[in-house]
């Protein structure tokens, strides 16, 4: 795959500073751009301001800079792309593929109890059982919008975790566009602008593994390509858990850049390159991503 043909992007939420974590997915989708001699894209992805601290776009993008990792083309800011949002759930409202929606969160929660489930999954929501799918019930105003899921399994191949299968209809159920609040889901966010931004491969944590069935189901609602991924290992905490911001995951240090990016090359199971010099130690990284992905020289 030539520079031509290969678009990979790292799109952090403005919602702190980075943190390890963070940094082995940047790293790892960064090394793959250009392992792959292709274009390294970042994005911002601030549409949900209630979740947002100021200044940490700024922060984000100074950090990346100071580490070496830079990007191709100008940063792209989410913010700005709300008329694409507007004309995707524009034309999946036309073909009927989404639906207005008056249900909250507890009244769909209310809906399972009553079937005698008491309780989700752990770290997983109720999957939303079509409340409003033959439309609203009278006098129920509109808070949500929702995809009408197409019954059936959804398999991808992911190019570290393998054959992946999901019957989203019955795991998720139609999931939110754009929210009861006013703000566009990520789902929806992330699929329109990888599609505007020509997003061939996306290199993201493992966490994020479940929502490319969501993805795929919305990009084939759309017409939109479908972009290969690779689903890295997460980084935990001292608890066990992923580690991130919302738990408290301190921001790096990128006065240290050799250090930071070594120990994220420690994450991803590369061996540490020899170079004491940032440029040439991140060449020698790549390289050591591409062998491991097994990619020629000229991929």
């Amino acid at each position: 795959m030539s520079s031509a043909h290969y678009v990979g992007r790292f799109a952090p939420s403005p919602t702190g500073a980075l943190h390890a974590g963070s940094i082995v997915t940047a790293l790892a989708s960064w090394l793959d751009a250009r392992a792959h001699q292709g274009r390294w894209l970042l994005r911002i992805e601030d549409i949900d301001p209630p979740r947002e601290v100021a200044g940490a776009a700024d922060q984000i993008i100074t950090t990346l800079r100071e580490l070496g990792l830079h990007w191709d083309g100008e940063v792209s800011f989410q913010s700005r792309n709300t008329a694409r949002y507007e004309a995707a759930l524009a034309q999946l409202q036309a073909s009927h593929k989404a639906y207005a929606c008056s249900c909250s969160r507890s009244q769909i929660a209310r809906f399972w109890q009553a079937q005698g489930l008491a309780h989700p999954k752990p770290g997983q929501e109720w999957p939303y059982p079509g409340i409003c799918r033959a439309g609203l019930a009278a006098g129920r105003p509109i808070r949500s919008w929702r995809l009408r899921v197409p019954a059936g399994v959804e398999t991808f191949e992911d190019r570290r975790c393998g054959l992946q299968h999901e019957d989203v209809e019955q795991a998720v159920g139609d999931f939110v566009l754009r929210r009861a609040d006013g703000f566009w889901a990520y789902q929806l966010a992330v699929v329109v602008d990888d599609a505007a931004q020509g997003v061939t491969d996306i290199v993201r944590g493992q966490d994020l593994l479940d929502s490319t069935p969501r993805q795929r189901i919305l990009q084939r609602a759309l017409g939109l390509p479908l972009p290969r991924t690779l689903h890295v290992g997460l980084v935990l905490g001292a608890d066990g858990h992923k580690l991130s911001k919302q738990n408290g995951a301190m921001p790096i240090n990128p006065g240290q850049p050799l250090r930071v990016l070594g120990d994220a090359l420690h994450a991803l199971g590369l061996p540490l390159p020899s170079e004491g010099r940032l440029q040439a130690w991140l060449a020698q990284a790549t390289a050591s991503w591409a062998a491991a992905q097994g990619l020629s020289r000229g991929a």
